[in-house]
């Protein structure tokens, strides 16, 4: 299994880094976070809502700056890619193959993310020198808690999006719950905005849904900020629990209904 990994690893990094100009227009696709900093720094600046929370603009850059490496480690595309396959029948070939396609939708992702390291970190160190504030190494424990806990927010992602994705059994055109998803997932998972500040109500009902785990929980870890890690894995583990069984019964019984030529 170890070699399995191991090669299936290495031969989906050789296919990103055939791509890497495209790679690194992802990247900087993905700059989001750095233009939300100038919008709440702004207002902080005129002593808004950013500053009644306590967030000053140094707490800000750290933190946006957190959530751009967040995002850019979290990115999915698993429900484009499996529609894809099995719009055009490349789906019958891997079920020939003794290993299950979710396996092959993941090593992509995660030579992908290999790729994308260095892009991601040329972004983010022009970024610090243009905001020297937003540079705060963290101790070393935190940092490898913060990049464990963004490995598992990338592993809830997937997992949310490989259930979207078996809806293309169904539908030719799955990937439109993707681009709804998107929207709560924008504003509900600390991407545009700090939690912080949200009203109350609307703080409670973001913390209830996965997508803070997604981005808030690590971002704040790796900003030096406080976090509730037992709530927060907790969290993690309750969506989990629902979504891998959920794919399961979802793939067997797409499975049983999928054609195509020659299957």
């Amino acid at each position: 299994m170890l070699r399995l990994a191991r090669v299936l690893l290495a031969s989906q990094y050789a296919t990103m880094l055939e791509y890497r100009a495209e790679i690194a227009l992802w990247a900087l696709s993905g700059l989001l976070p750095f233009i939300m900093y100038g919008v709440w720094s702004e207002v902080a600046g005129r002593g808004g809502a950013a500053a009644g929370t306590g967030l000053d603009p140094a707490v800000l850059a750290r933190y946006f700056l957190a959530v751009f490496l967040v995002r850019q480690f979290t990115i999915v595309w698993v429900i484009h890619s499996f529609e894809e396959d099995l719009v055009e029948g490349r789906l019958s070939a891997q079920l020939l193959q003794p290993l299950p396609p979710v396996w092959r939708h993941l090593s992509a992702h995660l030579a992908e993310q290999a790729t994308r390291l260095p892009f991601a970190a040329a972004l983010a160190g022009l970024f610090v020198l243009l905001q020297p504030a937003a540079f705060q190494l963290p101790p070393a424990g935190r940092i490898v808690l913060g990049l464990l806990t963004i490995h598992l927010a990338f592993l809830l992602r997937f997992a949310l999006q490989v259930a979207l994705a078996m809806a293309c059994f169904w539908s030719e055109r799955a990937t439109a719950l993707d681009r709804l998803l998107y929207i709560p997932y924008l504003y509900l998972s600390g991407l545009i905005a700090p939690l912080d500040t949200y009203p109350e109500p609307v703080r409670r009902f973001a913390l209830a849904t996965p997508f803070p785990a997604m981005v808030h929980l690590p971002a704040r870890l790796l900003a030096g900020q406080e976090v509730d890690l037992i709530a927060g894995f907790a969290v993690m583990a309750a969506w989990a629990a629902v979504l891998v069984p959920v794919s399961w019964l979802l793939w067997k019984a797409g499975l049983r209904r999928y054609s195509a030529m020659g299957a």
